[in-house]
């Protein structure tokens, strides 16, 4: 498929054709190409059931020579200060598996993560040591794609998240890609993980379709193991909103990443729409059961980071419907510079470890 990945929501068994597919990329692109750098792109915010990511494994080739330090891999997307470096020395894991195909290797560099959430770190090289992009083009420039899953199949229980390309120096032979990927029930630690690419492509302005940059197929499997450092609070508190009466189950807060899991009164209801489109009846559903719930999250000195359109899953149950959203944080930020998250209105303070 075009897309890097998909998000995968608990709604309905939705397919695209190759037609819809292309033209979704093609108008992420060009949004992108508007855009000055950013540091990171989600994604295809479409509302499809969490499907079954599990696939055949196959076992790469493992990259040679000293793997990097995790903190030299994650402290330049996510921060280097003193507290943040601490927290990627302690969940941060080095990787090296990798896999190459005509010419290029695909490496996983790093992992870091918490029980539901995880960032991974890719290099993508060339072989012979030449430049990687096309003379005079940039990761900004070209609206760099990449196919097949566009990166680690980590759950059986679907999830939801964002990746984006990284390109630190555009004349030498490497750039990285970057996945952030939130999981919606079974935890991510101590699994096997199965990493798959199909062939770079970019959008070419002049044709106003994809093309190739370079072809192949990338597949190998990693360890998936770093340190929980998260806490976890809340546990049948209440709230209601929208003609809906709310459960809050579990809050997961981590300096990564937070997770809210909470069970709605009613069962969502989808329309009959076709494969592969929303209707705006599904989008109002979906907003008064997940998009409508308020996730702030307030940092010690004031500052306030709304989460509210975390991605997330709703999965109707005996007239119920289990919902979590929760997403990978722009930056790093150690739990003793977290004051409190609000769901919902109701507030709770973060305990400092």
């Amino acid at each position: 498929m075009s897309s890097l990945f998909e998000y995968k929501r608990e709604m309905s068994a939705l397919q695209f054709t190759p037609e819809q597919k292309r033209a979704m990329a093609q108008a992420v692109a060009s949004a992108a190409q508007k855009q000055t750098r950013k540091r990171r792109r989600p994604l295809l915010r479409t509302a499809v059931i969490a499907a079954a990511l599990a696939a055949a494994l196959a076992v790469g080739s493992s990259a040679a020579g000293i793997l990097p330090a995790p903190v030299d891999v994650f402290a330049p997307l996510f921060g280097g200060a003193v507290a943040q470096t601490e927290v990627i020395d302690k969940i941060g894991r080095p990787i090296g598996a990798s896999d190459t195909c005509n010419g290029i290797t695909i490496t996983a560099d790093a992992i870091m993560g918490d029980a539901y959430n995880a960032v991974v770190v890719y290099t993508i090289s060339r072989d012979d040591g030449e430049r990687l992009l096309p003379e005079g083009r940039t990761i900004e420039n070209m609206s760099l794609m990449i196919g097949g899953f566009g990166g680690s199949s980590w759950s059986r229980s679907g999830g939801h998240g964002m990746a984006w390309f990284v390109d630190p120096d555009p004349e030498d032979d490497r750039i990285q890609y970057v996945e952030a990927m939130s999981v919606t029930e079974e935890p991510l630690t101590h699994i096997n993980a199965t990493a798959e690419f199909n062939d770079l492509t970019y959008l070419d302005p002049e044709m106003e379709s994809e093309a190739a940059l370079y072809e192949g197929h990338w597949k190998f499997r990693y360890e998936v193991d770093f340190e929980n450092c998260g806490v976890r609070l809340g546990g049948g508190e209440t709230f209601s909103q929208d003609g809906l009466s709310f459960i809050i189950e579990e809050i997961s807060v981590s300096p990564i990443a937070v997770r809210v899991a909470y069970t709605v009164d009613k069962a969502a209801v989808w329309s009959d729409s076709p494969s592969g489109l929303t209707s705006e009846e599904d989008a109002r559903e979906s907003a008064r059961f997940l998009e409508n719930v308020e996730i702030l999250l307030t940092k010690t000195d004031g500052t306030v980071i709304d989460l509210s359109n975390a991605g997330g899953s709703i999965r109707p149950e005996d007239g119920m419907s289990l919902c979590s959203k929760g997403q990978v944080l722009e930056e790093i930020i150690p739990l003793e510079e977290l004051a409190s998250i609000s769901v919902g209105g109701i507030v709770y303070e973060i305990p400092r470890a």
